[in-house]
């Protein structure tokens, strides 16, 4: 009986649950894999590792791609999808707000607000890890770096969900409702900053959203559309990656009591536990290039232009870098995972993901010892370029 071809096909339901079998297949049998969907699949790490840091794989051409996926209300104009120099002048403008100096001086407050959503919690003896601490923790301290209200924070997640799950259509056919939900969204969220920017043009504040106003009338370092894009990608990016970090996390440690059990009694290993549950079931599973020109990788010849996709997830748990791959270590060494990508486009925001994790994971093991999963039936989000959970209902 001749087996059955691996393909890359994140629309399966078992994919969807639990991406990692079909990621060592592809990466045993096939790991410059052509889809049919249009488009190639990088599985081991020294391949994604390698497009990531290769010049030859940029983001020229992603423009056309959003614009024929969203019509109007592409990511065009933002740092995510632009090459140099334009990523670098864009990068710069907000890299001095998270750099790891910047990010610790934040520490105190935001154990402040992971202190203050537990102990509402802890009134009821349940909580669900996502809707409670996952999800407000990040939005509200992206809120307050932006200046931006939080009352709103119910709508700013149902925003932030569409646009994410809207991410997938830049790469795989996608239902159009989903397109269309996306689209709405951020029409919706820049109507939103657009009252805010006014406002800020008027009587500016000090935070991070005055200053790239500032920059932007300047002139020379920030047109008005490059505004709006990257104030848009601060705040879904600040805050729809760290929710699914927080949520996958606690899930893995509660899936592996013994790991649990070790964080607990050495607190101290926190760092490292973080790490290692980016490298272990990280919140964005993959990324896209387009080549500049004809690339020859593993014996296959990729054409410029074409799209390609690290799967990231996939390069976290190859067995040449990281022994024994499908074995939660929160103690493991040299982890040198691409959860944050590597390169020109690493995350921005790494520090700041880390230290709220960091503060979250610990302040949930620590306060509540009985800590369990309550139930084993968990629904995941159909996404497949972010993953996380759409809840995580626990006792204690």
């Amino acid at each position: 009986m001749t087996a059955t071809r691996v393909e890359f096909n994140p629309f399966l339901p078992e994919f969807i649950e639990n991406p990692f079998p079909i990621y060592h297949r592809l990466r045993s049998e096939d790991p410059v894999h052509e889809s049919p969907m249009g488009f190639w699949v990088l599985t081991r790490y020294d391949d994604v590792a390698g497009m990531l840091r290769d010049a030859r794989f940029g983001r020229k051409g992603f423009d056309t791609l959003l614009q024929a996926r969203f019509g109007e209300a592409g990511f065009d104009l933002s740092m995510l999808f632009r090459d140099p120099p334009d990523h670098t002048r864009l990068r710069a403008l907000v890299s001095k707000a998270f750099t790891p100096r910047v990010v610790e001086e934040m520490r105190g407050r935001i154990q402040e607000i992971v202190d203050a959503l537990l102990d509402r919690a802890q009134d009821v003896g349940r909580m669900d890890v996502i809707a409670d601490l996952a999800y407000p923790l990040p939005l509200i301290v992206i809120c307050e770096m932006l200046g931006v209200p939080t009352e709103n924070r119910d709508l700013f997640r149902r925003w932030s969900v569409d646009i994410a799950r809207s991410l997938d259509a830049i790469a795989l056919p996608t239902e159009p409702e989903v397109i269309e939900r996306g689209t709405a969204a951020r029409h919706a969220l820049a109507d939103y900053f657009r009252g805010l920017i006014a406002e800020r043009r008027r009587r500016p504040k000090a935070d991070l959203l005055s200053d790239l106003i500032a920059a932007e009338e300047q002139g020379d370092k920030l047109t008005e559309g490059e505004l709006m894009a990257t104030v848009l990608l601060l705040f879904v990016a600040g805050h729809e990656t760290t929710v699914n970090l927080i949520g996958n996390g606690m899930l893995a440690l509660l899936r592996h009591p013994a790991e649990l059990r070790a964080l607990r009694a050495d607190p101290g290993l926190i760092g490292s536990a973080v790490e290692e549950l980016l490298r272990y079931d990280g919140p964005v599973q993959r990324t896209g290039r387009m080549p500049n020109t004809d690339v020859a990788l593993g014996g296959r010849t990729i054409r410029k232009g074409a799209l390609v996709l690290g799967l990231i997830g996939a390069a976290n748990r190859d067995p040449a870098h990281f022994p024994d791959p499908d074995r939660l270590d929160i103690t493991r060494g040299d982890n040198r995972h691409l959860a944050f990508g590597w390169g020109i486009h690493f995350c921005l925001g790494a520090p700041l993901a880390r230290l709220e994790a960091q503060i979250a994971i610990l302040a949930l093991v620590r306060r509540l010892p009985r800590l369990a999963l309550a139930t084993a039936r968990l629904e995941w989000r159909r996404a497949s370029t972010l993953r996380g959970l759409t809840a995580l209902p626990v006792t204690f």
